[in-house]
Parts: C-alpha cells; sequence; structure tokens
C-alpha cells in the first residue's frame, strides 16, 4: 500500500480500558486512523455502515453479540471492510469459525504492538485491493440513481437457467450449445452445472474441470474476480468458462440454496451471460436457481409425459410469478408428429418461444465427442435453430429492458 493511502479503522471491545489500549498501539502510526470505538457486535456493525472503515479491530467475546457474529454481518454488509480478531481464547475451533465468518487476521490478546500494525496494514492492503478488484471487473454504476443520494446499481449480466421438470429432453445439449453461440469477441459467457449429484457438462465438453462449483458456494460471501478466475475451468475451444458440478454426492449436499443464490448473484457481475444447466427435481438449490435467473428455458419435446411434467411446472410457474420469465422450447421436434408446436402452445397455455429440430445422427455424435454442434458444424439445421434461439433471447432482453427500464432497481426479493 502506497505511503499515502490511510488505513482507516475501527475498534470493537467491551471493555472500555481495552479499546484505550489498542488506540494506544496504534494511534502514532502515521498510516493508521482510528474513526471511531464500539462497545458491542450491534453497535459496531451500526458504526462499520456508517463509516466503512479499511479495518475493524474485533473482539470475540462480548455479552450482546460474539465477535465472530458481528464480523459475518459486517463482512455481509460492508464486504470492503477487512476484520481482524482479538481474544483470549487458543481454542483453534475459533479461529476457524472466525475464518469462515470473513476474517481476515486473528490475534491473541493482549496483542503485541508491532503484530497488531502489522495485521492492521495488511489487511488495510487486501481492503484497498478488493475495492480496486471491484473497480476493474464490475460494470459501470447507475450514475443517476447515485447522483440522487441512493445507492448504486450494477448493470448486471443474464441468468438463464435451462430446465425440465422430466429428465433425458435434452437440457444439458441445449445449455452446451447456448453457452457457446452465445460466446462472442464482447461476451464473457460461464456455464454452471447445477445438476449438483450427476452433472455432466465436464463430458458434453470434453474438459476436466481441476474445480467445482462447490469452491466458490462455500465462499459465497467473501467471492472476489480472482477467487472466481482460479476455479473455472476455460473451454479451450471456445473461450467460455465451465463451473463443473461438485466430485462427490458428500460435497454436492454441502451446498445450500442460499449459498448457490449468492454465488451466482455474484457471477452475474462478471459475466455477461450465466448459463446454468440443472436436475429436473425441484430441489432447493433448483428453485435457488429458478428464482434469481432473469430467464428460464423451460424445455420439452413431444413425448406426452414430458409435456405433462411441464404443464405441472407451468402451473407452479404461475402461482409463484415467475412465469413472465419462463421462455418455452420445444427440443427434438419432428414434423412427422402430429403434436405441433402451436398445437401444445395451445394446449399447454404458453407459447412456445423456438424448436430445435430432432437430429437422430450429428447431435449423438457430437455428445460422444465432446463437442457441440454448433461448434462442430454451424450450418446444421439445429444449430441454425440454435442461433435462431439466441437471437430471440437477445430481442427479449432489448424488448424487456425498453419496456421495464426499472427492472434493475426493483429486483427480485
Amino acid at each position: 500500500m502506497p505511503d499515502q493511502e490511510t488505513v482507516r479503522v475501527i475498534i470493537v471491545d467491551d471493555n472500555s480500558d481495552t479499546r484505550k489500549v489498542i488506540n494506544d498501539l496504534i494511534r502514532f502510526n502515521d498510516r493508521i486512523e482510528v474513526v471511531g470505538f464500539a462497545a458491542n457486535g450491534e453497535e459496531a456493525i451500526r458504526l462499520a455502515q456508517e463509516s466503512k472503515p479499511d479495518v475493524a479491530i474485533m473482539d470475540i467475546n462480548m455479552p450482546d453479540m460474539d465477535g465472530i457474529t458481528a464480523t459475518e454481518k459486517i463482512r455481509k454488509k460492508v464486504p470492503f471492510t477487512r476484520v481482524v480478531i482479538l481474544t483470549v481464547q487458543n481454542d483453534p475451533n475459533y479461529m476457524r469459525r472466525a475464518m469462515i465468518a470473513g476474517a481476515t487476521d486473528f490475534l491473541s490478546k493482549p496483542p503485541n504492538g508491532d503484530e497488531l500494525v502489522t495485521a492492521i496494514l495488511r489487511a488495510g492492503q487486501m481492503a484497498a485491493e478488493d475495492r480496486k478488484k471491484a473497480a476493474a471487473v464490475l460494470p459501470a454504476f447507475n450514475m443517476d440513481a447515485t447522483q440522487a443520494g441512493s445507492s448504486p446499481i450494477l448493470q448486471k449480466g443474464k441468468i438463464i437457467t435451462v430446465y425440465s421438470p422430466k429428465g433425458g429432453v435434452g437440457c444439458t445439449t441445449i445449455a452446451t450449445n447456448l453457452a457457446i453461440a452465445l460466446k462472442k469477441a464482447e461476451n464473457k459467457v460461464l456455464i454452471v452445472d447445477g445438476d449438483l449429484q450427476f452433472g455432466d457438462i465436464v463430458i458434453f465438453l470434453n474438459e476436466q474441470g481441476r474445480n467445482s462449483l462447490y469452491d466458490l458456494t462455500k465462499r459465497a460471501e467473501e467471492l472476489d474476480p480472482e477467487i472466481v478466475e482460479e476455479v473455472v475451468t476455460t473451454h479451450k475451444a471456445s473461450g467460455i468458462h465451465i463451473l463443473p458440478c461438485p466430485p462427490s454426492p458428500e460435497l454436492a449436499e454441502a451446498i445450500t440454496a442460499d449459498q448457490f443464490k449468492l454465488t451466482l448473484q455474484y457471477l452475474q457481475q462478471i459475466y455477461n451471460f450465466v448459463i446454468v444447466d440443472t436436475a429436473s427435481y425441484l430441489t432447493d438449490t433448483v428453485q435457488a436457481a429458478l428464482e434469481v435467473s432473469d430467464y428460464i428455458l423451460l424445455v420439452t419435446t413431444q413425448d406426452i409425459p414430458a409435456l405433462r411434467s411441464c404443464s405441472v411446472f407451468l402451473s407452479i410457474a404461475h402461482e409463484s410469478k415467475i412465469i413472465d420469465r419462463v421462455l418455452f422450447v420445444l427440443n427434438r421436434f419432428d414434423n412427422r408428429l402430429k403434436l405441433t408446436a402451436e398445437t401444445i402452445s395451445e394446449r399447454l397455455h404458453h407459447p412456445i418461444l423456438c424448436s430445435i429440430v430432432l437430429d437422430d445422427r450429428n447431435i449423438p455424435y457430437s455428445v460422444n465427442r465432446g463437442t457441440p454442434f454448433v461448434a462442430q458444424n454451424p450450418n446444421l439445421l439445429a444449430s441454425r435453430n440454435i442461433y435462431n434461439l439466441v437471437d430471440l433471447i437477445q430481442k427479449k432482453i432489448q424488448q424487456d429492458e425498453t419496456t421495464t427500464p426499472e427492472r434493475e432497481l426493483v429486483g427480485r426479493k
């Protein structure tokens, strides 16, 4: 950190004498400025929100709220504030819990002056780097909102979840080909394998992921662009990024709906498009993906069981008030069958946006090779269908942003 940059610090301890001792240890360092004191966790949270310090020096044992809980809440509300924990406890479990809560450092009480200064400057450096990374990577702020005195609103990318309540209808095939078709020079595209137990995105793309979705969700509340870059796999042929499903059922079960939701919401700040492939069951994590999606590609085939399942889901979508985000896609369309797209739309009371033709020869071949058919042969009729789907999605985005410009300001609850 350059010498002219000052690290702004708050001191949190329920003992006034301890607050004074800590202040005395650091007040003569010209690179540290103490901007406030708090006697308990609730005060600390309010003070952090008001003063937005670089570093909070946090006691772990306080009567109303322990320092670990306060740390977790501060990191959620003021993400660029780093926390240094002080405690008389030498139990490694406290250290583990503190780090999970988002603490940057962990020192014993009473702290050594030099150690404390070093920890503060190190945490201040990390806070400054966090701000710089966010400014460099995240899209531009909505300046009108900023000038009006409200919080700046990020222009986010789009989350598109590919879902069907009936397995085996080709969701993964559509998701992988859609991701590649969306990839242009100006677009950053990520495909997320949200089928946590049995996902096979990496097989469809012939890649081997070193890390997985679990490596991001376990740090959902402290993500930054560098962490994401370390975890994702790059598809060499197209340049899209891949976030594989966890490598074991145990890790898959460890991912909570809230973690998945937070991770997707963070990723849409980095990528223009986040494509999520999901399992067919409405698990908590699948519901979380549907909740935060800008668009839901509901996939069906002309089979009666698939259509019946989609009919049930459309009813659920109506009740859940997400029906306006559902884009109905008919996969493996066979014009020899009597069930036309028009008939299906009429019977299920929802328009079919796009049909993707049945191709029993080229599509299975592309799946077995791990080469999506839009990349293998862009001139295939199925490839042209996918590119048509991309055009229709982009028109839908433009239409929605033109007719409902307040969408980003309102958000989804």
